[in-house]
């Protein structure tokens, strides 16, 4: 909020892994210990050794505390039933595809829990769909049932990392979402095109600094970054955030480039209302 957001997040700061987290908290997974992800990382990775259940509320807690403390609006993360499948090991299920289903009712009625304690804006995390983007069918029915049943006016993003976008686009269009959600800075936004034809439906929330590197971004190099974004909606359709958590990077890193973004967004706005931009072109002036 000092940074100037309109919309903020607890920051992830009660979590841990994005998936051992939740897993933790579902019946039916339990731990066997860490496995190697890349390098020297690992990841505690669970296993699904029975039927998935809901037990009590994940995150409540953690929304009531945020929005208590918080004057502006807060958006709520949950990392998604896909990810939440198949960065498992399935030793109960059929098919992953069969868990990645249950569980995606099981997040439904977290969302329900949310809604009734005030959220209107949550965000479901599909990194893993990065890896398999032929599982797009996947992840639309399971977002289906995340879907079912919540109010309009509860604003639904989707978050995927990485990838090749093109392999699940224009798909996404048929999504059960307000709000796609990418990650483009590490690439220098040369996947922008593909969400130009066809059309893109939802709003586009582009992230425009990067959570991977400790160099805060100036204010100019953000400005390029959100006009990347005006070439695929428009002004009132585009969210700008960072492009992933910030949760690793030193605390001043983090503040800085969100004040930074913040301030490019106002700037955008600015010259946006004076005509400086030209909206059928964005990227006129470069």
């Amino acid at each position: 909020e000092r940074a100037g957001l309109d919309t903020v997040v607890d920051g992830e700061m009660r979590r841990n892994e994005m998936v051992e987290f939740f897993a933790d908290r579902i019946d039916g997974y339990e731990f066997n210990g860490p496995v190697k992800v890349w390098g020297h990382n690992y990841f505690d990775k669970p296993s699904v050794v029975e039927e998935v259940a809901y037990d009590e509320p994940w995150l409540v807690d953690e929304f009531e505390f945020t929005s208590n403390v918080a004057e502006r609006p807060v958006k709520v993360p949950i990392t998604g039933p896909y990810t939440l499948g198949f960065w498992a090991f399935n030793e109960a299920y059929p098919s992953t595809e069969e868990l990645v289903y249950d569980l995606a009712d099981l997040v439904n009625e977290e969302v329900e829990k949310l809604v009734e304690a005030g959220a209107r804006y949550i965000q479901i995390d599909e990194p893993a769909l990065a890896t398999t983007p032929e599982d797009h069918a996947i992840v639309g029915e399971a977002l289906e049932r995340i879907a079912a049943g919540i109010p309009e006016e509860v604003r639904i993003g989707l978050h995927v990392c990485y990838g090749d976008y093109s392999r699940i686009y224009p798909e996404i269009n048929d999504y059960p979402i307000d709000e796609f959600d990418v990650e483009l800075c590490n690439g220098d936004f040369e996947q922008i095109p593909t969400f130009t034809d066809p059309e893109f439906e939802p709003d586009l929330a582009l992230g425009v600094v990067d959570a991977h590197t400790a160099e805060v971004e100036s204010v100019e190099e953000i400005k390029e970054n959100i006009r990347q974004g005006l070439r695929v909606v428009p002004p009132e359709k585009l969210t700008i955030s960072p492009h992933c958590g910030l949760k690793p990077l030193p605390r001043d890193i983090a503040y800085g480039k969100t004040e930074n973004m913040v301030t490019a967004v106002r700037e955008i706005e600015s010259e946006i209302d004076s005509g400086e931009i030209d909206l059928d072109d964005p990227l006129a002036d470069d």
